[in-house]
C-alpha cells in the first residue's frame, strides 16, 4: 500500500522475487538505535531495511499524544548534547520533512522512523500522522554499535 505522494523503485528481495519498494535516494542514511541489552551500546536497525519491511503495511492514523517519545529526549544525551547548532540542524530538518512518508512504529508503538515527521505535526498543530507499525520486530542490523561506527554512505 503506497502513501500518498511516495515514490517507488523496482527491486529484488533476499529470495530473488521483485518488490515495489519506497525510492530513497534523496534521505540521508539513518539508523534507529535502542539500547543493547548486552554491553554498553546501541543495538542498531537501518532504516532503509525498516522502510522496506514496512513498505506493504496498512497506513493507520495515529494520534501524536499517543506517542510516548514526544515527552521525551529523543534526538540528545551525554555525547549527543543539544547545543544551539545540534538544536538548529534538527529544527532544519523538522522543516525539510516529507510528511507524505508515514511513520514507522515498532509492534510496541514505539518509534522507530519518522520523529521529525512527529516534530513537524506538533509543530503544525496536526493531531495525527500516518503510520505503519510493525507487526513484529526484526532482529536489529548492528548489535551493541556505537553511532559513529556505522556506514553512512548510500550504495
Amino acid at each position: 500500500m503506497v502513501g500518498e505522494g511516495e515514490s517507488r523503485r523496482v527491486a529484488a528481495t533476499n529470495d530473488g522475487m521483485l518488490s515495489c519498494v519506497p525510492d530513497l535516494s534523496d534521505m540521508r542514511k539513518q539508523y534507529h538505535f535502542w539500547p543493547s541489552a548486552v554491553g554498553d551500546g546501541f543495538d542498531a536497525w537501518d532504516v532503509d531495511r525498516l522502510i522496506a519491511l514496512a513498505a506493504e503495511l496498512p497506513v493507520e492514523q495515529v494520534d501524536v499524544e499517543s506517542i510516548d517519545e514526544v515527552d521525551s529526549v529523543y534526538w540528545f544525551d551525554d555525547v549527543q548534547r543539544p547545543t544551539v547548532r545540534a538544536v538548529i540542524e534538527h529544527a532544519r530538518l523538522i522543516d525539510e520533512v516529507d510528511a507524505s512518508h508515514p511513520i514507522i512504529l515498532g509492534p510496541d508503538g514505539r518509534v522507530m522512523d519518522g520523529m521529525h515527521r512527529i516534530a513537524r505535526a506538533l509543530r503544525d498543530g496536526r493531531s495525527h500522522v500516518d503510520a505503519r507499525r510493525l507487526p513484529t520486530l526484526p532482529p536489529p542490523d548492528h548489535r551493541n554499535a556505537r553511532a559513529d561506527e556505522l556506514p553512512y554512505e548510500r550504495d
